[in-house]
């Protein structure tokens, strides 16, 4: 089931993104990534196994090269040549069953939903200023949805709007028939998604080329 939901995960991570369309490797799938210094391209493995993680580091030249996959980092850290290191181990695999709640945004905030190109939904919640105060994106792949950069404004945190935008998101999936929500969940992110019912499926370890 994990290998699955990597899958779908890339899909729709790629279509939220904007990037060009996964293209499949022996090892899992290779997306390029433009217009960001800290990211050149990523490998996502759906399977973490040692010669999986071994062929796809060792087919990668360009510094800012990413690999994720489902594991704990400790598990992978001695599969990674030289020249690799392991960045982050906060990230986390998650999905949840959607369900439809029709939420309304606290006083004296609004939400606005819009659609813009390749069917990329996003939510964006404003004060009564018109700030910035949260936002998230998502991209339907099948019969699931992708949620993606989901933020809240630092000054407008613990007021709900974290659930508003994600609930928001989840009821104009299931409108476009989507049944499962699946997303990559930093720490912080993830205590959010479960207290609205997301689960944890696995650690996603997180490895940059930077020679």
């Amino acid at each position: 089931m994990v290998a699955d939901l990597v899958r779908t995960w890339v899909a729709g991570w790629a279509v939220s993104r904007g990037t060009p369309e996964p293209v499949e490797k022996p090892w899992g799938f290779w997306i390029e990534v433009a217009g960001t210094p800290a990211e050149v391209g990523r490998h996502v493995l759906p399977v973490a196994e040692e010669a999986l993680v071994r062929g796809a580091a060792a087919s990668v030249t360009a510094p800012r090269t990413w690999m994720k996959t489902p594991a704990e980092p400790e598990e992978i850290a001695p599969w990674l040549p030289r020249g690799w290191e392991v960045a982050r181990k906060d990230a986390h695999l998650m999905a949840a069953d959607l369900v439809a709640t029709g939420p309304v945004a606290p006083e004296g905030y609004t939400a606005t939903v819009e659609t813009v190109g390749g069917g990329v939904v996003h939510v964006r919640v404003r004060d009564a200023s018109g700030g910035r105060a949260a936002q998230g994106q998502m991209a339907v792949v099948g019969e699931a949805a992708v949620m993606d950069r989901v933020v809240t404004e630092e000054a407008h945190r613990r007021r709900g709007l974290g659930g508003l935008v994600m609930r928001t998101l989840a009821d104009h999936a299931l409108e476009q028939g989507a049944v499962l929500g699946v997303l990559g969940a930093t720490d912080a992110g993830r205590a959010l998604y479960e207290t609205l019912g997301w689960k944890r499926h696995a650690t996603l370890a997180e490895c940059v080329h930077r020679p």
